[in-house]
């Protein structure tokens, strides 16, 4: 064995330290893995606009059912100042999403900027029946169900349309259309909160109101398209039109509920008295809702007593009208309601509960019993129905406050 090797190679005395990667080479990984992290992302994007597109019709009724979740949550009453900004953000959403889309159509932008027109289509969408439901929660609040089921079936029937029209030219006719209604809806139940009061003048301001709204926004659209869709601009007139008479004729045939009037609470019983701000009512046990439901309440009252409804009406702020409680008696003989006595008293809006009274009826008769709650022009707000059967004694009552 020569003595020139060493027997071990020594330890270093410390951590050896890796050699330092040039910064520029830093920066070129760095933006490798960024380019390549940008190209995925950009695929991504295109696979799910290219669903997105495929699916559009779905997703924005989607956005009308997602509308109309979100205002069950948080709209109150008609009234209240916080309800009519959120209406006025929906209005102007959606009147700025319908001009927007229509100058991309109208300028052949709709390739180039894909995303933005789809997400577009999503906000008029979901504006739209943000205020669609918006109406529908309003109205139905109002609305007797055999006297307004038309008028609730055709707000129903618009927002099925929209998953049926898929192409812009009919869209956007229908998009407008649906716009004029809206307009034309608002009006009816905002106009008497400003102006204190209801009835047909009213109506008729609410109707010319919508129309010249309309009317300057069909100028913008005009102004946007210029020639192009010239044809589709009439149609939508056309359309608006078609509604203006619809809605009037739904009036006329006192179809529409008398907004933004509305029955919060009511019930029949044995008897009622104010006592200071509250009402003690005495009745029967409510029967489980599954009981009740789609059934006239049945009355137990021994002969001769009288028979006691209480209702309470909402009405917004500032608002003084006259209701009527028009007590009526079915005939078997005649086959046929009849009126056994109307009567009427005035209603101070702004209570948050509603404005709350009861009627009697002295000495009444065996059988089928109705109670319309209606505007001193005969527009019913809320109806009670009862059957009324002898029986003494009666069964066991049980009594409640009313606040």
């Amino acid at each position: 064995m020569s003595d020139d090797i060493p027997d071990a190679i020594p330890e270093p005395l410390g951590p050896q330290r890796p050699s330092r990667i040039p910064w520029s080479e830093r920066t070129r990984i760095v933006q490798e893995r960024a380019r390549e992290a940008a190209d995925f992302a950009r695929q991504q994007a295109q696979v799910w606009i290219h669903r997105a597109h495929v699916y559009e019709r779905h997703i924005s009724a989607a956005s009308m059912v997602g509308g109309f979740i979100f205002d069950n949550w948080i709209l109150g009453r008609v009234d209240v100042a916080e309800t009519q900004l959120i209406y006025l953000f929906y209005l102007s959403m959606a009147c700025i999403s319908i001009a927007l889309l229509h100058i991309m159509e109208v300028r052949d932008l709709t390739e180039r900027y894909s995303r933005a027109r789809f997400i577009l289509v999503l906000a008029t969408q979901f504006s739209l029946g943000s205020l669609w439901s918006a109406l529908l929660i309003f109205y139905s609040r109002s609305a007797v169900i055999a006297a307004s089921w038309p008028f609730l079936v055709m707000l129903f029937g618009l927002f099925l349309g929209n998953e049926f029209l898929s192409k812009y030219f009919t869209r956007i006719v229908f998009s407008l259309i649906l716009l004029f209604f809206i307009l034309f809806a608002c009006a009816v139940f905002l106009l008497p909160v400003y102006l204190h009061a209801i009835g047909p003048w009213v109506f008729g301001l609410s109707g010319i109101v919508a129309a010249v709204l309309f009317g300057l926004y069909m100028r913008v659209i005009r102004w946007i398209g210029g020639a192009r869709f010239k044809k589709e601009r009439l149609q939508a007139v056309a359309g608006a039109f078609g509604v203006y008479v619809l809605v009037n004729a739904l009036y006329i045939a006192d179809i529409i509920p008398p907004l933004p009037l509305a029955l919060t609470q009511s019930g029949v019983y044995h008897s009622a008295a104010k006592q200071g701000d509250f009402y003690t009512v005495t009745g029967e046990p409510v029967a489980p809702w599954y009981e009740r439901w789609n059934k006239p309440t049945l009355v137990h009252l021994p002969k001769g007593q009288p028979v006691f409804v209480f209702g309470s009406v909402f009405a917004p702020i500032k608002l003084h009208t006259q209701i009527t409680h028009r007590w009526q008696w079915y005939s078997p003989v005649k086959k046929a309601w009849l009126t056994r006595s109307v009567n009427t008293f005035p209603v101070n809006g702004g209570r948050d509960g509603g404005y709350r009274a009861y009627t009697k009826k002295t000495n009444p008769a065996e059988g089928a019993w109705r109670v319309d709650i209606t505007t001193v022009d005969g527009r019913l707000i809320g109806r009670v129905a009862f059957n009324l059967v002898y029986q003494n004694p009666p069964p066991a009552l049980v009594t409640r406050t009313i606040h």
